[in-house]
């Protein structure tokens, strides 16, 4: 069957990851296949610089976005991808060498999978979660400071001078154009059960 592409986006901390893996849950490796923006930004030397110098991965700009897309293409024509982990320089961390295949149901997960519009147009259906703003950014203090070794000031500049301001002005305006809103403050158990019923009835048409 042809792909069935799925974008999912919405602020940072909004939940997007989390989601994700709920969902895959529910199917197998063979039936989905889960590509993350979060792994095609630029060389951290190549980053753009705020104000006060301090490296902004929260522009559009910051991700290699051809890439990105010439990847996505690769997934949907049935060819698999392999692309090294991304790890925001975290010493800590050793990247993984990733593998995605291509599989049925093809979900595309990012901050700027609706914004970039060359993407956009490869989505099938448009997802956009979201949550209340102390709910993120409490989700955004745990993920960085222990997948992205940042400490709680740096966490918070970036949340206020970075995170907030492109959400505000690039990000939420997509959910208007979304074909689905999933509020995320504390749980999105039912909305899981009618996504994941969809991609069921999805698959077995396509069988």
């Amino acid at each position: 069957m042809k792909s069935l592409t799925i974008g999912i986006t919405g602020g940072s901390g909004s939940g997007k990851t989390f989601f994700l893996q709920g969902l895959s849950a529910h199917f197998k490796p063979s039936e989905i296949c889960l590509i993350s923006q979060d792994n095609y930004y630029k060389p951290r030397d190549q980053q753009p610089l705020d104000k006060n110098g301090v490296k902004n991965f929260d522009l559009p700009e910051s991700i290699e976005r051809e890439i990105f897309l010439k990847d996505l293409l690769k997934l949907k024509s049935g060819n698999d991808v392999i692309k090294k982990e991304y790890t925001f320089n975290n010493p800590s961390v050793i990247p993984l060498q990733l593998e995605f295949k291509a599989a049925p149901i093809l979900i595309v997960e990012g901050l700027f999978v609706q914004y970039f519009e060359e993407i956009r147009n490869e989505l099938d259906l448009k997802i956009f979660i979201e949550a209340k703003d102390h709910v993120k950014l409490g989700r955004r203090i745990k993920r960085d400071q222990i997948e992205r070794g940042y400490d709680i000031d740096d966490v918070l500049y970036r949340y206020q001078n970075h995170v907030m301001p492109i959400y505000e002005s690039l990000i939420e305006p997509l959910k208007h154009d979304a074909d689905l809103v999933i509020p995320n403050n504390s749980h999105f158990d039912r909305a899981l059960e009618v996504l994941k019923g969809y991609l069921e009835n999805m698959l077995a048409v396509g069988q």
